[in-house]
């Protein structure tokens, strides 16, 4: 027998099977880890095809050396998947087979745990042992008469009780059996308020279309609140019904507990969680829960999208319009693309769930491709909460020159009188600052891209970051001539320092990547918030979306202009969800809820539509605007990116790229709209310099174009310099 194997190694010369020997009474098959010899070294691989002959002859194969698992670990539709993976996002093989075993698993670092438990002998009764004893102390007859109703105990437990002398005796006597008992470690649940739901005519429309199972792609698209939710776990436990399993992925760790105590308050614990947060053991023993078939519900962040599933009977994506559903480093894959592809190999539904749609999913329900499905008002029949716009440079002018306006103040003045809870939000999702004029508000934008410019301290340079065109920096407003230029940079840690001056007696909360640090530092924030009243939360997009708080009110958002004017053609769709999202956790068990939205350029449209939260109308503005600019979905942005230590490595390589790249525009000249070289936007991440050739093309030929793309670059793959390849990427930072 002749195993096809994929050593794993990341390292492109070698990203091919290899043959292998498999030695007489071996028990391997497709999808099993193996050891083997390789070179000089002995490496793990992964088993992708068993065959009767070789192309070589015997003498010259090495034999595998052993088994890394008693059973497959890669399924039939992992190693389909990894085929998958491997043409559309142009990596390794073993980049993808990595991503469908824990790394905790594959170190074989991390074992079982587990506990020492002390266990009746079934072949000595008790009243026998106590004859052979000379004398019976009062310790021993006090053990003797726990155990005869606790016949299995942990070993630590009884010698704390009742004294080590004692029950070692009875270990040595025969009476004590030592019984080692694998304990899984578990992930802790947020607690949740179990509750009888009764589903309203909407939540019944959708579960009934959907709950028919085709293979199909749905739009869940419903407010905040207006119980998507509910419509998961119902489908869910019709799935289970039907004898199969369940995906539901969450776009944030923070989300992860909230809904796992839901998911458990149903289905008890047949569910299971994945998520970078837990612990090496945690990742371990859930892992293994997963692939024995004991987990039949997976819930997490993207990478549960991986999980050893079999029989998947429908997949969920909440939030899916989030971009952390995206991979930004490698391997570089899109979520909602590797769910697709389940879905397709399952022949099950996707439901794709949001209050904020993405602008290409959407789309897709337009043409047909996705079937659209609405949830247009709350649960609770709740009016959604009033959004205020407040105009900063009107506050400004009032001789206000705080982060804060007079509105939001009183508004959280009332709040805490009242005894509720309030949410600041402030948006810093992105890593550079633009500058804008305090009296008018002017942002300096490029001139042939309409883009906001982004300050480049490290350049003193205005640049472009779609064409890489640069401007002196502002030292005057060209458009009211005042020199009261301000970099729109504030953060979290200000707003707590100034909201405890403002409301010393008032507890304050924060919550963003710098206070969540730690094992269950998300879930810890969260509960310590929701017990106290009045109280304020102040963080990130962390808390914009998913989290059912009962006692919030009121929801200021500090400067909605932030992610406004990032250098991203999805600013203002990005805007539109933020605000609707963070809105939406204002009112929900009151509906006596208010959003306070402080900007200083009140009068754009986006502000217009998310304060009526109208979506639609948001969309078919937006979308009118993307296909007069020729961008997604109507065009196909490919971004190319290569890095390394030395600079001038960076350079020559991006050169030499580039000029393949020009050959391949020069093929499909009508289709490319842009193609562009240039230092990427963060230039040195972890000293290493940064160059990007970014470029863009219309619909129609672009699968043609991409695998000509994929091959000038795959030519470059074994020099020093490391150049990745990612289509539509959620950053060009």
């Amino acid at each position: 027998m002749i195993a096809e194997v994929i050593v794993d190694v990341a390292v492109s010369q070698v990203d091919r099977v290899f043959e292998y020997a498999v030695p007489p009474g071996f028990d391997i098959s497709v999808g099993v880890r193996v050891v083997v010899p390789f070179g000089n070294r002995v490496i793990d691989g992964f088993v992708l095809k068993l065959k009767e002959k070789s192309s070589l002859p015997l003498g010259k194969l090495k034999s595998i050396l052993k088994t890394k698992s008693n059973k497959p670990e890669i399924s039939e539709e992992m190693l389909a998947l990894c085929d998958f993976m491997v043409e559309k996002y142009n990596i390794k093989k073993v980049e993808a087979l990595r991503l469908f075993i824990s790394a905790e698993v594959r170190s074989g670092k991390v074992k079982p745990k587990s506990l020492t438990y002390l266990a009746l002998n079934p072949n000595l009764l008790i009243e026998d042992y106590e004859k052979t004893l000379k004398r019976l102390t009062e310790k021993q007859k006090t053990l003797l008469d726990f155990l005869k109703e606790n016949p299995l105990n942990l070993q630590t437990e009884l010698r704390n009780n009742f004294g080590t002398s004692v029950v070692d005796k009875f270990k040595k006597d025969g009476l004590l059996l030592v019984k080692e008992i694998n304990v899984d470690r578990r992930p802790d649940a947020m607690k949740i308020e179990k509750k009888s739901v009764v589903l309203n005519p909407e939540q019944k429309r959708a579960v009934d279309t959907i709950g028919t199972f085709l293979p199909k792609t749905y739009v869940l698209f419903g407010v905040t609140g207006s119980g998507k939710t509910e419509v998961y776990l119902t489908l869910i436990e019709k799935a289970l019904e039907n004898g199969k399993t369940a995906i539901l992925l969450v776009p944030e760790i923070s989300l992860t507990p909230q809904m796992l105590g839901n998911l458990k308050n149903r289905f008890g614990e047949t569910v299971a969680v994945l998520h970078s947060g837990l612990s090496q053991g945690e990742k371990f023993d859930e892992w293994h829960r997963i692939l024995d078939g004991e987990a039949k519900v997976v819930v997490g962040a993207r990478s549960a999208i991986f999980a050893p599933l079999e029989n998947v009977g429908i997949i969920v994506i909440d939030e899916e319009h989030e971009g952390s559903y995206n991979s930004e480093t490698s391997p570089r894959y899109k979520t909602i693309e590797v769910a697709e592809f389940r879905k397709n190999f399952n022949n099950c539904p996707l439901v794709l769930g949001s209050a904020t749609p993405s602008i290409e999913t959407f789309a897709k329900t337009e043409t047909g491709e996705y079937e659209l499905l609405e949830l247009p008002h709350r649960a609770s029949n709740f009016d959604m909460p009033k959004v205020q716009i407040v105009d900063m440079l009107s506050e400004i002018r009032a001789g206000n020159g705080g982060m804060f306006s007079r509105a939001l103040l009183s508004e959280l003045d009332d709040c805490f009188r009242a005894k509720k809870q309030a949410i600041l939000f402030l948006n810093r999702r992105g890593y550079t600052s633009f500058l804008r004029c305090a009296m008018c508000g002017y942002i300096p934008r490029c001139t042939d891209c309409d883009a906001p410019l982004v300050y480049h301290k490290e350049d003193e340079k205005l640049k472009c970051h779609f064409c890489g065109k640069n401007y002196r920096v502002l030292t005057q407003c060209p458009k009211c001539g005042s020199k009261h230029i301000r970099q729109g940079a504030i953060g979290t840690q200000k707003i707590v320092a100034e909201i405890k001056e403002i409301f010393p007696d008032i507890p304050v909360f924060r919550m963003d990547n710098d206070t969540v640090s730690g094992k269950n530092g998300h879930q810890k924030i969260l509960e310590e918030f929701t017990a106290v009243s009045p109280a304020i939360l102040v963080g990130t997009q962390m808390i914009a979306k998913g989290h059912d708080f009962k006692n919030v009110e009121l929801v200021g958002i500090v400067d909605a202009d932030q992610s406004l004017y990032q250098s991203d053609y999805r600013a203002t769709e990005k805007t539109f969800q933020l605000i609707t999202q963070v809105s939406g956790r204002a009112g929900r068990h009151s509906g006596l809820g208010k959003t306070i939205l402080q900007s200083y350029a009140p009068k754009h449209y986006v502000y217009r539509f998310a304060a009526n939260y109208d979506y639609k109308s948001f969309f078919n503005r937006e979308i009118n605007i993307r296909e007069t600019t020729d961008f997604p979905p109507f065009s196909t942005i490919v971004r190319i990116l290569i890095t390394h230590e030395k600079e001038n490595l960076v350079v020559d390589l991006t050169r030499e790229v580039m000029a393949g790249i020009k050959e391949v525009r020069g093929k499909y000249f009508e289709s490319f709209i842009y193609l562009g070289a240039n230092k990427s936007p963060h230039t040195r991440i972890k000293n290493k310099f940064r160059y990007q050739i970014v470029m863009r093309f219309t619909k129609g030929k672009e699968c043609d174009i991409i695998k000509e793309i994929y091959a000038v670059v795959n030519g470059f793959k074994d020099r020093k310099p490391s150049i990745i390849t990612e289509i539509n990427p959620s950053s060009l930072s």
